[in-house]
């Protein structure tokens, strides 16, 4: 689909004319990882009780993809080293804020799933 002549320039005008080369992945993981990040947070913190209640408050409290699972589900299908992984590579790139938290450290350095 081909952008507007007016949407066109609003984009140059916010990014001066800068274009990223971030692929569709890329920018799905950077938006991804932060909330997925945060679910851990609130799993090592206790204040969600299980991953399953996690998932379930993800999917339909914010809308996050059902077709994943929830962030846990998800965790679990990719593995949570490949993705803590690729959270350290952002983090080293793009700073701190996607470091993982310590609970998903833990879980990746041990090989443990959040659903048996």
């Amino acid at each position: 689909k081909k952008l507007g002549p007016e949407v066109e320039a609003y984009l140059n005008d916010f990014t001066s004319g800068n274009v990223s080369n971030l692929g569709e992945v890329d920018i799905q993981d950077r938006i991804a990882s932060r909330l997925i990040n945060e679910a851990a947070k609130c799993l090592e913190d206790e204040i969600i009780e299980n991953p399953v209640a996690g998932d379930i408050g993800l999917v339909f409290g914010i809308g996050f993809a059902p077709f994943k699972g929830g962030p846990f589900r998800y965790l679990d299908s990719v593995g949570v080293s490949s993705y803590v992984d690729r959270m350290n590579g952002f983090a080293d790139q793009l700073g701190g804020q996607f470091e993982p938290c310590q609970l998903l450290k833990d879980y990746a350095a041990s090989g443990k799933k959040f659903h048996g």
